[in-house]
């Protein structure tokens, strides 16, 4: 009874030490991911296209993102995110995957330009985006900080997502 009590007070003290790492910085938390890619317990998500529907709903609207094949190893994306009737954002354009990151180039006015996480089951927008990025929103909007989580894998479920008038997202 004693010894476990000391192994749990000795585990939680271990993970404690590490909790400012970043987890790709903490040796310990990589090799556990490893261990579990190669095991098949962990899918790989390097190995897991973004093409699919990321979307999450709030009491502000419901925010989307889809990506389908673009040329040459790039990627074509929609994005609108509501936070309120007045207050969205939307933008298209084109993406290219680096590891566990998402390149987000969008076409409209500013070019704004956005370096997304992305682990396989969603998407993670920065906290900080260009101010440039702000050209894509109506009234208070942002992307900033936005997570989508993966809805639907396929090409078919990002093309059947609709933006706020109806309009297909992702054409």
């Amino acid at each position: 009874m004693i010894r476990g009590a000391v192994l749990i007070v000795a585990m939680l003290l271990c993970g404690c030490q590490s909790k400012d790492l970043p987890a790709g910085d903490n040796p310990a938390i990589a090799g556990l991911e490893r261990a579990g890619i190669e095991t098949g317990v962990v899918a790989d998500a390097t190995k897991i296209p973004p093409v699919g529907l990321f979307q999450r709903r709030s009491d502000m609207g419901k925010d989307l993102l889809c990506i389908v094949p673009g040329k040459a190893n790039a990627y074509r994306f929609g994005l609108e995110v509501q936070l309120g009737a007045n207050e969205y954002c939307a933008g298209s354009g084109t993406a290219r995957r680096t590891n566990d990151k998402l390149i987000l180039n969008f076409s409209q006015g500013a070019r704004c330009i956005a370096v997304a996480q992305y682990d396989g089951d969603r998407v993670v927008m920065p906290g900080v985006m260009d101010m440039k990025c702000a050209d894509m929103c109506a009234g208070k909007g942002t992307i900033e900080g936005v997570d989508l989580p993966r809805l639907a894998s396929g090409v078919s479920s990002a093309r059947a997502a609709r933006d706020r008038s109806n309009a297909p997202l992702c054409p």
